[in-house]
């Protein structure tokens, strides 16, 4: 028989080389995807005549730091940054409380019609968020709520959202029964298994659940628009439309603003990928 090369891993060429095409593809599709965000750093730190110049700038020599205080300064960036910060931070919490709490239930609790009711909950993924938000407005406008947090906060302790429950109740359904069941031989409540043995086991996928809610809610421009009219109470999405609708706004500036709306969301995700990752992989949600 001909002998056929292996390199040191034991793998034959053709692998080798196929494994090389892959990675040349995923470095060239990561630096394809990456080109916005450079773009965006390169224009903050640009002078007026370097943003507008041709060919392209890529590398603005001096850098313009000073961009960013402007930035701050007259974007009132810290304030948008306090409101986005506390609407994000109590809108997460309670998707996370109350969707793996009805999560639980679906997944471990035996109740009449509790098939039905799942099923009507992932219906409700069909319906696109404007169709509910005349409704909601009208409510929201006979409780007083308007021009408040109110309503980006409070809808989140109401279950949390049909797509946060359904990937807490699939990741609950991989746990091995037989942990609950002891627990509930030995005398153990629902609220106890819930709070002391179901959350510890599910960090992972509260991970994603907390990376995908942070982002939602720090990105949402939609419903403060609607729900919040004094400047003083905006979020850094109204923050930066309105710095954008000024006159005598610089592209530079108004990169640098972006920018700093941008890099709490890359810190996140950054820092948390791996419980991302390992969180969507074992709830079954595959791409």
């Amino acid at each position: 028989m001909a002998h056929i090369a292996l390199d040191q891993f034991g793998r034959k060429p053709h692998q080798v080389a196929r494994t090389f095409l892959l990675y040349c593809l995923l470095i060239g599709l990561g630096c394809l995807f990456a080109m916005p965000l450079v773009w965006l750093i390169s224009t903050s730190l640009k002078s007026s005549e370097q943003v507008g110049a041709w060919p392209p700038i890529w590398i603005p020599y001096p850098p313009q730091w000073q961009n960013y205080a402007v930035a701050w300064t007259t974007g009132h960036v810290s304030l948008y940054f306090v409101n986005t910060a506390i609407i994000t931070l109590l809108a997460t919490i309670g998707q996370l409380i109350t969707a793996s709490m009805a999560a639980y239930g679906f997944a471990r609790l035996r109740f009449p019609g509790r098939e039905f009711l799942f099923a009507v909950l992932l219906a409700t993924l069909m319906l696109p968020y404007v169709v509910t938000l005349i409704p909601t407005y009208i409510l929201f406008k006979n409780l007083s709520w308007l021009n408040t947090f109110k309503p980006l906060i409070v809808p989140a302790y109401f279950g949390g959202g049909a797509f946060y429950i359904f990937l807490l109740r699939q990741f609950f359904k991989t746990l091995p029964t037989e942990i609950f069941e002891q627990a509930t031989i030995d005398g153990a409540s629902n609220y106890r298994i819930y709070y002391q043995i179901l959350l510890p086991l599910s960090k992972p996928a509260l991970s994603t659940v907390a990376i995908f809610g942070f982002m939602q809610h720090w990105n949402d421009f939609l419903a403060p628009l609607i729900y919040i009219n004094s400047p003083e109470k905006f979020t850094l999405a109204l923050g930066l439309r309105q710095f954008i609708q000024r006159t005598e706004v610089r592209y530079q500036e108004m990169m640098a603003m972006a920018l700093m709306m941008t890099l709490p969301i890359l810190l996140v995700f950054f820092f948390f990928q791996q419980y991302f990752i390992r969180g969507v992989v074992m709830t079954g949600i595959k791409g």
